[in-house]
């Protein structure tokens, strides 16, 4: 078995500006860490949301913070579906021409014109990881992950280098479902 790293189930999440976090939750709101990531500086906050499509309502879904420049609704395939939002496969921040919905909080309504994106798969790496995994930023690799009956290799995983991040992959709720996975899951780089 060659090196590995953990992969990790994203779950629906919203990212919001500081502009949105106050017309969602009131003047001068600031967002309460609930959880921190794998990610440094990141976390899942207590705050949520509906995110509101043209067919149905996802209710209490977690904003992820800190707050962001730009407004971002990370949905899987499913989630959109089912709320009647399109949702492109892009990188994070990749939001132009993407699909739209409505969030709502306590004290107001934002209405997101764009921002509605399934989140590509991808790699956290430092420098240092790139390095010894003999890859580069924005390399395109496929990732073997071994489970109990449904282990699979998921194709077009992007690699994301910088001395931020912290040795992860992150595959949303659909993807971790077609794998089977539970607990603590490894993947393993196979170009």
């Amino acid at each position: 078995m060659g090196k590995q790293f953990i992969v990790e189930t994203s779950a629906r999440h919203v990212h919001v500006t500081q502009e949105a976090l106050e017309i969602l939750f009131g003047k001068g709101y600031e967002l309460h860490p609930k959880k921190y990531l794998s990610q440094p500086g990141q976390f899942a906050s207590e705050e949520r949301v509906d995110v509101v499509g043209p067919k149905k309502t996802l209710s209490r879904v977690s904003i992820l913070g800190p707050v962001r420049p730009e407004t971002q609704i990370e949905l899987s395939l499913t989630d959109a579906r089912s709320i009647g939002c399109t949702a492109p496969v892009r990188e994070s921040g990749d939001i132009a021409g993407s699909g739209s919905c409505k969030l709502v909080g306590p004290c107001g309504e934002v209405e997101c014109p764009i921002g509605v994106i399934a989140a590509k798969r991808h790699i956290h790496m430092t420098p240092e990881d790139a390095k010894e995994f003999e890859v580069e930023d924005k390399q395109i690799v496929s990732v073997k992950v071994d489970t109990e009956g449904r282990s699979l290799i998921f194709g077009d995983v992007v690699v994301r280098v910088s001395p931020k991040y912290a040795l992860a992959m992150h595959i949303d709720t659909d993807e971790s479902n077609a794998a089977g996975c539970v607990g603590n899951v490894m993947g393993e780089i196979v170009k």
